[in-house]
């Protein structure tokens, strides 16, 4: 038998069954409806199909088939084996299909089934769970059967589900994460994501939490921190710190710059008014205020910010006092023959660091005598040798400071204007007494 088992290729069976609910039979597959009898007749496909079996293969009919088998086999033995041997009978007539009765509950076709009135409708695959679609497919019920789709996020491609890369297609504005089914929109810093998901919305950080220090400038996607003037932005781009404007120069004020908060200011050391500039400092002419100490004998001298208090000038013997600074000694006096015929006190100030060469101050000769010339010379108080004096012309020469000098100092020149007369042999000489006051500060 297991032979006979590897050898049967084909084999078909048909049941004849009467149609539901009509009179009339219909005939399943293997049987023809006999119109005169209404029976149901075997078809004998061996002579009706042209070579039904191939090859070395057996055609034998069979009540609502055939069969193929071997036209040789030791191991089965059948009178049906070989229709034209006469060793074996020949196959019985087909037995005529029974005729059932027309009121026998009817069959439905595969996909449906049965109601309580015997009437033959759709099966619901989806619904009853007896479909074959997996986990990501969708279950769409046909009448007879069903079909399978692709949920959302997935497409079909030789009857699997593939998942669709939505990023791959632009699907979010900034930034998109694909997940099986599905994506997710993100947004960059800075950024909010809309109610549709997908595009994003800039937020203004400034108008929610102010983050800097002082003012915040909103910017698409970000933002910048500003700071008042006089303030300066820190490393970390929000913290404001106040600025050093005195440490940017020197020259933003005459004399002193003070750092504020978000500011600065000038100042000038006492003796000066700070000017309506904010930056210059103006002397303060105390004398001429009388806002000073000096007694009624002494004379206030103004000087860059400050004064001086002069005592009343006092000629030493042998000199004689003509007015109140000119001192002279008589030419009959003998004492006087080596001596300057007169001393002349003159005062004056000078800022400390005055840059040189520097023209100070002039000396010339009142009057003059024909045959007569004079020489300029410093006679004292030039032990630094921070002046000379330069002859300017026959009768006139000036004093040049060479040297800037620092203050404060009180510095004493004895100028002398020497007269020489060759015609008469006359030499003799007169003296200007210059007191210089130099202040403190170069202003």
């Amino acid at each position: 038998m297991q032979g006979l088992k590897r050898t049967l290729t084909v084999f078909m069976l048909a049941i004849c069954l009467p149609s539901p609910g009509k009179a009339q039979q219909q005939c399943t597959n293997g049987f023809d409806l006999d119109r005169a009898s209404g029976q149901c007749l075997d078809i004998d496909e061996c002579r009706t199909i042209p070579e039904a079996c191939r090859g070395d293969m057996m055609c034998v009919n069979q009540n609502g088939g055939y069969l193929c088998i071997p036209r040789t086999n030791p191991m089965y033995r059948s009178p049906y084996m070989n229709p034209y041997s006469n060793m074996y009978p020949r196959p019985p007539a087909p037995v005529p299909a029974p005729n059932y009765p027309t009121a026998t509950r009817p069959l439905c076709r595969f996909g449906y089934q049965l109601d309580e009135s015997n009437q033959c409708i759709d099966v619901d695959e989806c619904a009853s769970e007896s479909h074959q679609c997996n986990p990501t497919q969708i279950c769409i019920n046909t009448e007879g059967g069903y079909t399978c789709s692709c949920t959302e996020g997935y497409w079909l491609l030789e009857g699997q589900c593939l998942d669709i890369d939505e990023c791959r297609y632009g699907y979010c504005q900034q930034l998109c994460a694909n997940v099986p089914g599905s994506y997710s929109c993100t947004c960059n810093p800075g950024f909010t994501l809309n109610e549709d998901g997908r595009s994003c919305q800039d937020v203004n950080e400034c108008a929610s939490e102010n983050p800097c220090v002082q003012n915040c400038v909103n910017t698409y996607g970000s933002f910048l921190c500003r700071c008042e003037p006089g303030y300066e932005l820190e490393a970390d781009g929000i913290t404001c710190i106040d600025m050093d404007e005195c440490s940017f120069s020197e020259f933003l004020c005459q004399h002193e710059c003070v750092n504020a908060a978000g500011s600065y200011y000038c100042s000038c050391p006492p003796g000066y008014l700070l000017l309506d500039d904010r930056r210059s400092c103006q002397d303060i002419n105390e004398c001429e205020n009388r806002n000073f100490t000096c007694t009624q004998q002494q004379t206030c001298f103004n000087m860059q910010g400050g004064y001086k208090c002069l005592d009343p000038v006092r000629c030493a013997d042998p000199y004689i006092q003509i007015n109140e600074n000119r001192c002279m000694c008589p030419a009959e006096n003998p004492g006087c023959r080596e001596q300057p015929f007169t001393i002349l006190y003159r005062d004056m100030d000078m800022v400390s660091g005055r840059s040189v060469p520097s023209d100070i101050f002039q000396m010339q000769a009142t009057s003059r005598y024909p045959g007569a010339y004079y020489i300029f010379q410093i006679k004292s108080g030039n032990e630094g040798r921070e002046f000379y004096m330069r002859q300017t012309g026959p009768i006139s020469a000036t004093l040049v400071m060479t040297r800037p000098v620092k203050g404060p100092r009180d510095i004493q020149l004895d100028l002398e204007m020497i007269t020489v007369n060759t015609v008469v042999n006359f030499r003799g000489s007169s003296v200007i007494r210059l007191r210089i006051y130099v202040s403190q500060y170069s202003f």
